[in-house]
């Protein structure tokens, strides 16, 4: 009854932003409806995804709350970069990063730690080495250009093909460790599926993924349409929308169902959504997102503002020494969301 009446309420307000776009209301107030819309439609994805992955085991249902909680961020992207947006397009890809790295992941630690024996976060070490990794690897391509483009040597003179290169090598390397993944599913951190995924048909999974995937789009372009106005009308930088503002309301997903599983004491299924979305969005999500941007003009590339080079390569160092060893405890989740605090204190300013 009560995830009866949580949908038909993200229906609702997703009618409502859609009839305040039609109707040319005031932007800011679409701009608004239209951001809860989003974060609600992200909310259906993942419960759609688990319904479905419930029946392929949690490996599986890990993989697709990833993948499909990351529609929302792909629509937003994509339509900013058709509306000339890059900016808000490149903050809202490095936004997710640092929402899932920091901010959903400092918050299911301080959420499993609470619970948790000893009053410490225990999960498998394997995925949140291997995210590390991954995370690493992107931030790697992203240092570099940063580098050669604040230098201006040669190479910041093709920053697009290098991009189109490194996009590629990401892709590869993020579908050699997913095939390794997936063929883990013996492993603990594999099993620790929710009791409850099964709880409706096939279907009804099914259904509802592909309904809230076209309202995702749906309502990605009308919060993209009324952003630049909303953004001006109530002063805030593009920077700081991007980077807070639809990176929170693109990953409610991992926000709400991370939490409430490490709030059950689901420890590995929790960390491993939110792990996985942190190493998708780094290695898939972006990559794919530079080779899609060719359409358009400008394109997307690996080429970021020092400042931001800077806190990516902090935020995978971070998470590397806190989920390293398999355990986590109360402030280790608050250092991890303070560091969150801080970033979005600076992206405000900028």
């Amino acid at each position: 009854m009560r995830e009866r009446l949580t949908l038909g309420t993200i229906a609702a307000v997703t009618i409502v932003a859609g009839a305040l776009h039609f109707a040319g209301a005031g932007s800011v107030v679409t701009f608004i409806v239209a951001g809860v819309a989003l974060g609600g439609l992200a909310w259906a994805i993942g419960s759609g995804t688990e319904i479905v992955g419930g029946y392929f085991g949690a490996a599986v249902t890990s993989v697709l709350q990833t993948t499909l909680g990351n529609l929302p961020e792909l629509f937003v992207v994509l339509f900013a970069l058709s509306a000339g947006e890059t900016v808000v397009a490149q903050f809202s890809i490095i936004g997710s990063l640092f929402a899932n790295a920091l901010l959903v992941l400092g918050l299911v630690i301080v959420a499993g730690s609470t619970v948790g024996e000893g009053r410490v976060m225990r999960f498998g070490a394997r995925l949140p080495n291997d995210t590390a990794t991954l995370l690493l690897l992107a931030v790697f391509i992203i240092v570099l250009l940063g580098l050669s483009d604040s230098a201006g040597d040669r190479a910041s003179r093709h920053a697009v093909a290098i991009s189109i290169i490194g996009a590629i090598c990401l892709l590869g390397v993020y579908g050699a460790w997913l095939l390794s993944y997936l063929r883990m599913a013996g492993l603990p951190e594999a099993h620790d599926a929710p009791a409850d995924a099964v709880a409706h048909s096939l279907k009804f999974g099914i259904g509802l993924l592909v309904l809230s995937g076209a309202g995702a789009a749906l309502v990605s372009d009308w919060f993209v349409a009324a952003l630049d106005p909303a953004v001006r009308a109530i002063g805030i930088s593009k920077a700081f929308t991007g980077l807070v503002v639809v990176a929170i309301a693109g990953n409610a997903v991992e926000n709400v169902v991370g939490v409430t599983l490490a709030v059950k004491g689901r420890s590995d299924f929790a960390v491993s959504l939110v792990k996985n979305s942190v190493s998708q969005i780094a290695v898939f999500l972006f990559p794919v997102l530079v080779l899609l941007s060719l359409f358009f003009d400008p394109s997307l590339t690996f080429v970021l503002d020092p400042i931001w080079i800077g806190a990516l390569t902090i935020t995978a160092l971070a998470v590397w020494q806190i989920t390293g060893d398999g355990e986590a405890t109360l402030f280790e989740g608050l250092a991890l969301i303070s560091l969150y605090v801080i970033l979005a204190t600076v992206a405000w300013y900028e």
